[in-house]
């Protein structure tokens, strides 16, 4: 058989097959809704780079990572991490992971690319997603975004920021009737599903017009995920030939057969620096490395006298409690697969496609499969990710662009106003978010996301966004 790589191969030299190294300490593992585990592992760790050309050694700068919050692991599913938990950070309520594998990794390339969107979205882009999802209308500007639909009335609503990646949201609305005031009507409520989903084939077909309408026809499909009668057709698009994790478009199929709603990305990913990468086994390493440096293996849990016990330990009769630097015994999850592909993260406060290892993870015996995402990008190009700060001091979560116009968003009270304000230099853009509280009476203690509009001197470009309380990059929402 020839060993001969294919011309249109574009992911590097091919390596030796290695054994599989089995981990012996510990990891956390975020576990997103679903019975998906998303795990985007940016700590370098340990690991020996692969050789490979000094063209990218030479010319590819180091990433700058940012601990900022994603969306959730799969499109049309609302569960999202718990607060104040960032991708890539273990979930402090859950016991350590540790990670084995059940056989041999298979081979991976010595370098690959990152990717990201560029640029901004037309409206003819606008336009050909409105008509696949059978939209009529014009797109329209509305602060930084586009917008086809009606925002107030029965109809349907599709929504894209014009900033890369064009993230775009769409769903039909309900009609309602008027309501006597001082009365409750019955239409005040969503209506409960009463139908029946359509067949997993007939989800797909009915998605295909919107996937095309995207550039991800020819994206993997599934549709088992349910929302009550409606069934979700989940699109992982492959990028220069490699399978992506977080980049996926979810569309969703009523009972009727129609798209009832749907979100992902409308920009296309534009090919960037290359990287020399590590081995599966390398990054598997550097997995239960990156649990081990959290907390050596455990998490000091408090209590009082019955200490919970480590791996292998007979469990007491009467566990309530445990000594101040007791450890939660750490669970072994079984790695039955890996690929290498391209996983989400933020890179300067943008959302890029890094070289990463997908660990298909087996949980027990016979228990849901999961994915598991490490960095492998050798650990020199690696920055330390940007620590996310305290819940309340950190305004500015995310922001979208449009030529001179900035839309901040950001989390406040209901009984205050607030005001946004800039200060620009030629590499950054610092935002300030200003609160003003009401003066007097009752208030209540509810948060809720709001959005400010600035307008700045001249277009942000490649300016940064910075929130000028915290310091911290604000990410492109």
């Amino acid at each position: 058989m020839s060993t001969e790589r294919p011309d249109n191969d574009v992911t590097g030299p091919r390596r030796r097959r290695t054994p599989l190294a089995v981990a012996s300490v510990a990891a956390a593992v975020l576990l997103a809704g679903g019975g998906v585990a998303y795990w985007a592992s940016t700590t370098p760790g340990v690991g020996t780079p692969a050789d490979s050309g000094s063209a990218s050694r030479d010319k590819a700068p180091v990433l700058a990572l940012d601990a900022a919050a994603a969306g959730p692991a799969t499109p049309g599913d609302p569960s999202t991490p718990p607060p104040g938990i960032a991708p890539g950070e273990p979930d402090p309520n859950g016991p350590p992971v540790v990670y084995r594998a059940a056989g041999q990794l298979p081979d991976g390339p010595d370098e690959a690319a990152v990717h990201r969107a560029t640029g901004t979205v037309a409206s003819a882009e606008v336009a050909r997603l409105a008509r696949a999802l059978g939209i009529p209308g014009t797109p329209r500007t509305v602060d930084a975004s586009w917008v086809v639909g009606d925002e107030d009335g029965p109809g349907a609503l599709l929504k894209v920021t014009k900033q890369a990646p064009g993230t775009w949201t769409f769903a039909r609305t309900i009609p309602t009737k008027p309501c006597d005031p001082g009365k409750m009507c019955a239409n005040q409520s969503p209506p409960e599903a009463d139908g029946q989903p359509v067949s997993e084939k007939a989800a797909k077909a009915a998605a295909v017009p919107v996937l095309k309408a995207v550039g991800q026809d020819d994206a993997a499909l599934t549709a088992g995920q349910l929302m009550g009668d409606v069934r979700v057709v989940n699109a992982d698009p492959k990028v220069d030939g490699l399978p992506t994790y977080g980049w996926s478009t979810g569309v969703q199929i009523g009972p009727d057969g129609k798209v009832a709603g749907g979100s992902g990305q409308l920009k296309a990913l534009e090919k960037g620096d290359t990287y020399p990468v590590i081995g599966a086994d390398a990054a598997l390493g550097q997995l239960n490395e990156a649990g081990k440096a959290k907390g050596d293996g455990g998490r000091d849990i408090g209590g009082c006298a019955t200490p919970v016990p480590l791996e292998g330990e007979p469990i007491p009769s009467d566990p309530q409690c445990v000594p101040s630097n007791g450890k939660r015994a750490p669970v072994t999850q079984t790695v039955e697969d890996a690929e290498f592909g391209l996983a989400l993260q933020y890179v300067d406060g943008r959302q890029t496609l890094v070289p990463s290892w997908l660990f298909h993870v087996r949980q027990g015996t016979g228990g849901p499969e999961s994915t598991v995402t490490q960095i492998a990008v050798a650990p020199e190009f690696v920055g330390k990710p940007t620590a996310p700060t305290p819940s309340g001091d950190r305004k500015a979560t995310s922001y979208a662009a449009d030529g001179r116009t900035l839309e901040v968003t950001f989390w406040g009270g209901v009984c205050s106003t607030y005001t946004a304000s800039a200060e620009e230099s030629p590499g950054q853009v610092r935002i300030t978010v200003t609160e003003k509280p009401q003066k007097g009476g009752a208030c209540i203690m509810i948060a809720k996301e709001l959005k400010r509009t600035v307008t700045l001197e001249k277009p942000l470009g490649d300016r940064t966004v910075i929130d000028a309380e915290s310091g911290a990059t604000v990410p492109r929402s």
